[in-house]
């Protein structure tokens, strides 16, 4: 049944009462526990002291949070900032040279950050992949790029390269494996980008102006060769209408996505529960499942601000990069879950739709999920919880496939025909709703720990069936629902914009 299908009003205003009755239900557990907890001495490493005028500590769990906002806080603001300033400078006086200022600007802010020894190891890969990519077999380029890719993320290699920088400090381990990462990827773009190219192949100073790019270098978003080359080699800058009003609105937004997160982790400690499992076994199955959701929505915050701030950056050089990742409220589906649309956009192009092709194949969808995740294990550092993760939703993706050609078949086709649009929407909300807390489950193995999601499985399914697993089920198909709804919306949007332009 089609997406524009509509539901009455008054059965879309009972789900929205009863799922924010349930949210704040949860919440109100969620809140009553942090409370209880603040002086605990299990969590005296992951709270430490806040807002004392409120009587408030603040949760400090998340490394990467913390990091950003005090020892790489004057790093960010002085390199992008800089980083800014020439670019327009560029863009205003010779902007058909912009590139060139982009990939000097980066050179010198990784040398400067990481030093020479890091800054050699980082074009040995670039020209090794270069190498590679003259002789326009596909094959070789993606085994010379994994050999790269795992020589940063498999023992003894990885440790082996970042012997060779001297020094330390706060962040260079972070700094070291993030642009190497980042520069193996892009590489890999770069040589499976030219065997396109029906003449020759692209400049190693193309390729050199493609990876030092220095709002993508550290941390990403992986934008594809072909999108960064063709979008600044233009020379004619032009911003499309209210552009610039939406570029601060974005910025806006993200300031105040900060300040929500900082306030959120004074009353809320959602990192730092989870490692006390005997405390957390103590609250009730809505609180617990409440936990597991607000780590996964944390995360998308967090992937939101780092890449909305990035990609701001980018956007005000008149480049046009990956968006954020979606929403994880709003999803429902395994092939739309991903906390970095970059990674998720590179995967899609040059492993899961070059082997999966449509995906309406059970074994060539299955041999596509298993290549993708394969190289997304390795991207994020083989070891055991990542296994784990990468088999439950590689099963996942797959299982989604195989549930859909199974109610294709003619018995369900033909009931489902014999049905009311409103009646098949409720139907498939049912099994999305059960899908939803598959992703949750499957994804808090890698953000949490596989202990925290072994027990909030357990209670949802076992020790708090029937009561709490069926309640839990039917708010989660009326938030499916309203998702939905959400989707209808758009879609009647996007044909209209659709008309319009045909006009």
């Amino acid at each position: 049944m089609g997406v524009k299908t509509m539901l009455p009003s008054y059965e879309l205003g009972f789900y929205a009462l009863t799922v924010t009755c349930a949210v704040v239900y949860s919440g109100s557990g969620i809140f009553e526990a942090s409370r209880d907890s603040m002086n605990r001495k299990a969590f005296r490493d992951g709270i430490k002291p806040g807002w004392h005028y409120f009587g408030r500590k603040m949760d400090v769990a998340d490394f990467e949070w913390v990091m950003w906002f005090t020892s790489f806080r004057n790093f960010i603001i002085f390199a992008l900032s800089g980083h800014v300033l020439f670019g327009k400078i560029c863009s205003m006086t010779v902007p058909q040279h912009r590139a060139v200022v982009y990939m000097l600007y980066g050179v010198l802010a990784v040398l400067g950050s990481m030093g020479f020894v890091y800054l050699m190891i980082i074009l040995s890969h670039c020209l090794v992949l270069y190498s590679v990519a003259l002789a326009k077999q596909r094959w070789l380029c993606y085994v010379a790029g994994l050999c790269c890719l795992a020589s940063f993320k498999v023992e003894p290699f990885s440790s082996w390269q970042s012997g060779f920088v001297t020094g330390a400090f706060d962040l260079q381990d972070v700094l070291f494996y993030g642009g190497s990462g980042f520069t193996i990827m892009r590489c890999m773009s770069f040589a499976l980008e030219s065997l396109e190219r029906k003449e020759g192949i692209y400049s190693i100073f193309d390729l050199l102006k493609y990876n030092f790019y220095l709002p993508f270098f550290f941390f990403g978003p992986v934008m594809t060769f072909d999108q960064f080359h063709a979008q600044v080699s233009t020379q004619e800058l032009r911003r499309k209408d209210d552009e610039m009003r939406s570029i601060r609105v974005h910025a806006l937004l993200h300031v105040g996505a900060i300040i929500a997160v900082d306030i959120f982790f004074h009353f809320f400690y959602i990192l730092t529960l989870p490692s006390d499992l005997k405390f957390i076994n103590r609250l009730s199955d809505w609180s617990l499942a409440g936990l597991a959701y607000s780590n996964l929505v944390y995360d998308w915050v967090k992937a939101a601000v780092m890449f909305g701030i990035i990609n701001t950056i980018a956007r005000l050089d008149h480049l046009d990069p990956p968006q954020p990742p979606k929403c994880i409220t709003m999803l429902y589906v395994f092939a739309e879950t991903h906390f970095d649309r970059g990674i998720n956009d590179w995967l899609c192009k040059y492993v899961y739709d070059h082997i999966g092709e449509n995906h309406d194949n059970v074994m060539k969808e299955l041999v596509a999920t298993i290549a993708t995740f394969a190289v997304t294990t390795l991207w994020l550092g083989p070891c055991d919880i990542v296994y784990i993760w990468s088999v439950f939703n590689c099963f996942g993706l797959n299982f989604e496939l195989w549930v859909q050609k199974f109610f294709q078949q003619k018995p369900f086709a033909k009931l489902e025909a014999k049905m009311s649009a409103a009646m098949s929407r409720r139907i498939r909300a049912v099994f999305g709703a059960a899908n939803f807390w598959a992703i949750v489950l499957y994804n808090i193995l890698a953000l949490n720990s596989l202990e925290f999601a072994l027990l909030v499985t357990k209670r949802l399914l076992l020790t708090g069936f029937p009561v709490s697993t069926l309640s839990i089920w039917f708010i989660t198909y009326c938030g499916v629902q309203l998702i939905k709804e959400r989707e209808r919306i758009l879609a009647i949007e996007e044909e209209k914009c659709d008309k319009a332009k045909v006009e």
